[in-house]
């Protein structure tokens, strides 16, 4: 498994900015509303800052010792930004753990992390997406189904594909694959390589060329 589809930083620096945008204005509304004074609302505005400050002082402190080397450091880091309920510096600091776990040959603990992720409805799917490759990556291929629940999003349904072509199974990886690749938009930027896996499969992909 490719330690980027762990974690892919352009998608960590977007989930970012949309947990920002969804939470900022919709607490700030609803802490407003529930306090009802001016007062009330500077003091929790003042809280709220210094609490995402202080995150994101934790989550680079967490960084710093995974640049190090110091994984035990880091998930002493990741745990304490769990216990603050820090939220997506939380999430975020869990799966840079989780990748440096992996680069260092230690799945078991890297599952182990991603399992304790609490996140949101909105980032939920990618955990169990990361939990499922792997999975994938270490053999445990009906696990890795199980972990997916179901899911028809494009990435579920791929993974799908990954398992069954793990397994030989090549006509159930190229289904996986068609079906993954009805879901996605025709300028989507992994399209390319999905069609790839659809013909490795064995199956055709129509105006191939025109679709990317």
């Amino acid at each position: 498994m490719a330690i980027d589809d762990l974690l892919d930083e352009h998608e960590q620096s977007e989930r970012v900015r949309s947990w920002l945008r969804k939470n900022g204005v919709s607490i700030i509304a609803g802490v407003a509303i529930a306090i009802g004074g001016i007062a009330g609302w500077q003091w929790w505005q003042k809280e709220h800052s210094n609490s995402l400050a202080g995150a994101n002082v934790q989550y680079q402190a967490v960084l710093k010792h995974l640049q190090d080397k110091n994984l035990a450091e880091a998930a002493k880091g990741v745990k304490a930004l769990d216990a603050g309920k820090a939220n997506i510096y939380s999430d975020l600091a869990a799966l840079q753990l989780a990748k440096a776990q992996v680069e260092a040959g230690k799945n078991d603990e890297a599952l182990a992390t991603l399992r304790g992720i609490q996140a949101d409805a909105e980032f939920q799917p990618v955990i169990t997406q990361r939990i499922a490759r792997l999975l994938l990556a270490t053999g445990k291929y009906d696990e890795a189904v199980k972990a997916l629940g179901g899911a028809t999003d494009s990435t579920s349904l791929e993974i799908q594909g990954d398992v069954a072509m793990a397994q030989g199974k090549r006509d159930a990886a190229r289904e996986q694959y068609e079906k993954a690749l009805k879901t996605l938009d025709v300028a989507a930027p992994q399209r390319r390589l999905l069609e790839t896996k659809v013909m490795d499969a064995g199956g055709t992909v129509t105006d191939a060329a025109e679709s990317v």
